[in-house]
């Protein structure tokens, strides 16, 4: 591990506004925030800059970004202490364990930038739109909270829509270009360091907000397999 990630690893255990897998803080971040402001979380937030900014946007909400990769969780961090930013956290823990660190209904919304998109079919599990994870942000969302996934990939942004086709979600808002059609959606103007990149070489950006029905997902991972499978 190069030294830049060491001294980066050891600064963050001193930094107040990182939580490293937390124990018993599920029910109990309005203590850590000392207010009960609305909660949204930003899942794999790489260096934090959409928490920040969207902590920026709104200073009476909560915003924690969640990422299990510490030295980039320093970034946003940093800056947010740099700069007095009260309302942003940031969470090192991996994804698939996010609703052990949130009670039911604590979570308003959830952001998704620009995530891995795992684009070999055989790890569609990863996807964070996957059921797989769509059940365990159920478990943590308020009844009608929403999802936000932005991505500069086709394959991800097709496949969200399939899973939000086929397991019934409610979908809200659906954008194929976001930089031509930014609709007045400020949350959208934000750009990260990643979207510069534009490493899936598209030159778009997609957006995607949707909701989950009230009860459980079907149990249709199998059929859901089967339509990946077609596109292969």
């Amino acid at each position: 591990m190069g030294q830049k990630k060491l001294l980066r690893f050891e600064a963050i255990k001193a930094f107040p506004n990182v939580l490293q897998y937390p124990a018993n803080i599920a029910g109990l971040w309005k203590n850590h925030f000392s207010n009960e402001n609305a909660i949204t979380i930003e899942l794999a937030c790489g260096r934090g800059e959409y928490t920040v900014a969207l902590a920026k946007l709104h200073p009476d909400r909560n915003f924690i970004g969640v990422d299990l990769k510490g030295n980039r969780l320093y970034i946003g961090a940093k800056i947010s202490l740099e700069q007095q930013i009260t309302n942003a956290a940031f969470l090192r823990t991996q994804i698939d364990k996010i609703n052990t660190y949130f009670i039911m209904g604590e979570v308003a919304e959830i952001w998704i930038t620009f995530p891995d998109p795992q684009l070999r079919n055989s790890k569609s599990w990863k996807r964070l739109t996957h059921p797989h994870f769509l059940r365990l942000y159920q478990q943590i969302l308020s009844e009608n909270g929403y999802i936000h996934l932005k991505t500069d990939s086709p394959e991800l942004y097709e496949f969200t829509k399939l899973v939000i086709n086929l397991y019934g979600l409610i979908l809200h808002e659906e954008n194929d270009h976001v930089h031509l059609h930014l609709n007045g959606h400020k949350e959208l103007k934000i750009r990260t360091h990643y979207e510069s990149l534009d490493i899936a070489g598209t030159n778009k950006v997609h957006y995607l907000k949707f909701s989950l029905p009230a009860g459980p997902l079907a149990e249709i991972d199998e059929l859901l397999q089967e339509r990946i499978k077609a596109y292969d």
